[in-house]
């Protein structure tokens, strides 16, 4: 059974209701098809109820849920022959970042993303997708392998945010990130980045210099996660949902700021419920960008992102 949020128990409880009659109506044998089809008709309309209408905070739930489509899920429902290729050539090899080589509808591509884990043991290795420095430096050496053969480069973003450690902050946490927006930024190649989850902080941003952004309906993309804002702002990290609301870190608010360039439907109730659909939406996606940029020269790919992000956000020359 899928853990379900807080704000879905009206559902859940309407459900457990119809599963009640439904063996109700098998032990006894008693015909109780019309009460059922009441309640599945009143179950539908709930949920479409609900969903359509969720609070940034309730997004936030969804993008957190532990059994959200990573990275590999959507490698393993969307492409073929996928290698994965590991270390920096620098320090070492970092699980929390994922990236190699694969055929996405018959063209070489290099996919990269953050990538969490779904049980305890696997979220230590990956450590719960809070890349360190060799991560970053990692994803470079690969977007520059990308580059040079000319494969078109697909970023998943799914992070809390850069591993903030000791270790990794003496390893040049920042200069990583940094390094990777400025040469993200003059790649030659197509770059594509989803926001698949949480998209925090400059963990985020390092894979996030791409031609055209997009979200998940259900995802986040923010500077610091609400606890964070509220910790700061109010100095109580309870007004995390009033933080999430005046943030406006969800797609629908993000695609009017200009930050994002669309956003990928999820399945209903979230990404989680049904993961071939959901990669099925986030390839189609893929196959329609992909096909534009492609037409692109290297020069062009660069320009076109340079005025992308030279058009967010609003200023005024003095």
């Amino acid at each position: 059974m899928s853990k379900h949020l807080a704000f879905e128990e009206p559902i859940i409880q309407l459900r457990e209701k119809i599963a009640e009659l439904k063996k109700i109506a098998t032990e006894a044998d008693v015909d109780m098809t019309d009460e059922i089809q009441t309640l599945e008709t009143r179950l539908t309309q709930l949920e479409q109820s609900i969903y359509a209408n969720m609070k940034p905070w309730d997004r936030v739930q969804v993008a957190r849920h532990p059994e959200r489509p990573t990275t590999l899920d959507y490698i393993e429902a969307m492409c073929e022959n996928f290698i994965e290729l590991h270390g920096d050539r620098t320090f070492g090899d970092d699980g929390a970042i994922l990236g190699g080589i694969a055929f996405f509808e018959g063209q070489p591509v290099t996919i990269i993303g953050h990538q969490r884990g779904k049980s305890t043991k696997e979220n230590i290795r990956r450590n719960f997708g809070m890349p360190h420095p060799e991560g970053y430096r990692k994803a470079l050496r690969l977007m520059k392998q990308a580059e040079k053969f000319k494969r078109p480069i697909i970023c998943f973003i799914d992070t809390k945010g850069a591993y903030p450690g000791k270790a990794a902050e003496e390893r040049g946490q920042s200069e990583a990130i940094a390094r990777n927006l400025v040469e993200m930024a003059g790649l030659t190649v197509p770059v594509i980045s989803i926001v698949i989850g949480e998209g925090g902080s400059g963990g985020a941003l390092a894979l996030g210099i791409a031609n055209r952004v997009f979200m998940l309906e259900n995802s986040t993309y923010s500077v610091i996660s609400p606890e964070g804002a509220a910790s700061i702002l109010w100095r109580d990290g309870s007004l995390a949902k009033q933080a999430a609301e005046a943030m406006r870190i969800t797609a629908p608010d993000l695609q009017d700021l200009g930050v994002i360039d669309g956003i990928i439907p999820e399945v209903m109730g979230g990404a989680h419920r049904d993961i071939a659909q959901q990669a099925l939406y986030i390839k189609e996606c893929l196959i329609a960008t992909l096909g534009m940029l492609n037409r692109l020269t290297g020069q062009q790919l660069i320009d076109d992102r340079y005025e992308k992000f030279k058009q967010i956000g609003q200023y005024t020359e003095m």
